[in-house]
């Protein structure tokens, strides 16, 4: 296969990071989206607290993704990955032996600070490890990733046939391995030293206009992957009037991932520049909110679901190389914690523009509104990289943009 033969021509730690990705994120969406219902039904938990309790554990993440991206540059990635893993461990198992409102905060706290910290310091070490071949190395994080988000919630639906408990146990024993492996296997790298404290390091980077106009002209492929969770399974269920549709949604789109996204990837690596391929990818994702706009059925949810996935393959392997090229490579982690900063704050603030739109669309009989919302994210998002790319404010696939970088 394909996936293997890649895999086995990078070095030994970027394969344990592939691993570690499919890990994640299979014990990830074993628990994650079960919890809600574990607190409401099980623990009789007002909407409110459930509400607190998972806005805590995002918050907690997404707001802190900066301080994780630091920790990697300046104390090396391989241990804050570790402590990561480590914490994450914690918080599951909390999930499981708690039921009290104070344990279940320092839950979601420990678990969403463990996602801040391993989230960008993986990235980073994976930027370094892989060198030129980042664009491989990242189009098969994302393979892992994606088959990770497909078992885990099948798994997590099997084990809740046991009780939620046995899920959170399974979820903290799948991060305790990783966090063994990583451990065992991935081998310290010299930190180099970025010639000031941490407000310097984040004010060069804030500094950095080119890098602020990608990150925000990318708000667009961020709430669009999220749809994934949103707007296509509601669009599947209500085509087909069945709630596993959107099982299925991910199933096809999973397979199409294992099937296309090396040779997508290798294919257009060496055809023009690697900006050009992103405005594409981010287009693609935007024609995918059109089918159910156009006709109504299960047939058009699935296209998009397809020709969505397809756009993030073309994208994101590719944006995942250029971000540590827009700087020195001692802040290869702040950059990927700034990035990420900005894109959990563009998925909420999206997020909450489709959740309008779908019930506008509900209330006024207009189907049509949130997929057309979300064709316009897209289209905005290609519009501006392809702005950027005119200008050539965005970096060569060889080296980093520097004096371009208050273009």
């Amino acid at each position: 296969m394909r996936t293997w033969r890649e895999m086995r021509g990078f070095p030994l730690a970027v394969q344990l990071l592939l691993v570690n990705q499919l890990g994640v994120n299979t014990g990830f969406y074993l628990l994650i989206p079960y919890l809600a219902t574990h607190l409401g039904e099980n623990l009789g938990m007002s909407a409110a607290v459930v509400g607190i309790v998972l806005g805590v554990r995002n918050l907690s993440q997404q707001g802190l993704f900066i301080i994780g991206g630091s920790a990697a540059d300046r104390l090396g990635a391989r241990g804050v990955i570790i402590a990561g893993c480590a914490l994450r461990t914690v918080g599951f198992a909390l999930f499981a032996l708690g039921d009290g409102l104070p344990v279940l905060l320092a839950a979601s706290v420990l678990s969403g600070l463990a996602g801040a910290l391993f989230n960008p310091a993986v990235r980073a070490y994976l930027a370094q490890e892989a060198g030129e071949r980042r664009a491989e190395a990242f189009a098969l994080f994302n393979v892992f990733a994606t088959t990770g988000a497909l078992v885990g919630p099948l798994l997590g639906s099997a084990l809740l046939l046991v009780d939620f408990r046995t899920s959170a146990l399974t979820a903290a024993g799948i991060f305790a391995v990783l966090t063994v492996a990583q451990a065992l296997v991935l081998p310290a790298r010299k930190v180099e030293p970025s010639g000031s404290g941490v407000l310097g390091d984040w004010r060069e980077v804030l500094g950095n206009r080119a890098f602020l106009a990608f990150s925000l002209a990318m708000v667009g492929m961020f709430t669009l992957e999220n749809q994934l969770y949103l707007l296509l399974p509601d669009g599947a269920r209500e085509a087909t009037g069945w709630d596993g549709a959107a099982g299925i949604v991910f199933l096809v789109g999973t397979v199409a991932n294992l099937a296309f996204q090396l040779r997508i990837t290798a294919s257009l690596k060496s055809r023009h520049d690697r900006a050009r391929w992103i405005a594409v990818g981010l287009a693609v994702m935007a024609l995918a909110f059109l089918p159910p706009v156009l006709a109504p059925g299960a047939v058009p949810v699935l296209a998009s679901a397809l020709l969505l996935y397809l756009g993030i393959m073309i994208a994101s392997p590719f944006v995942m190389e250029l971000i540590p090229r827009f700087g020195r490579p001692e802040l290869t982690g702040t950059y990927f914690g700034i990035f990420y900063v900005v894109s959990g704050v563009a998925a909420a603030v999206g997020n909450a523009v489709v959740g309008w739109a779908m019930d506008a669309g509900e209330s006024g009989g207009r189907a049509w509104l949130p997929w057309v919302c979300c064709a316009v994210f897209g289209a905005a998002s290609a519009g501006g990289i392809a702005w950027l790319r005119r200008r050539g404010a965005l970096p060569a696939p060889t080296e980093p943009v520097r004096e371009k970088a208050d273009a």
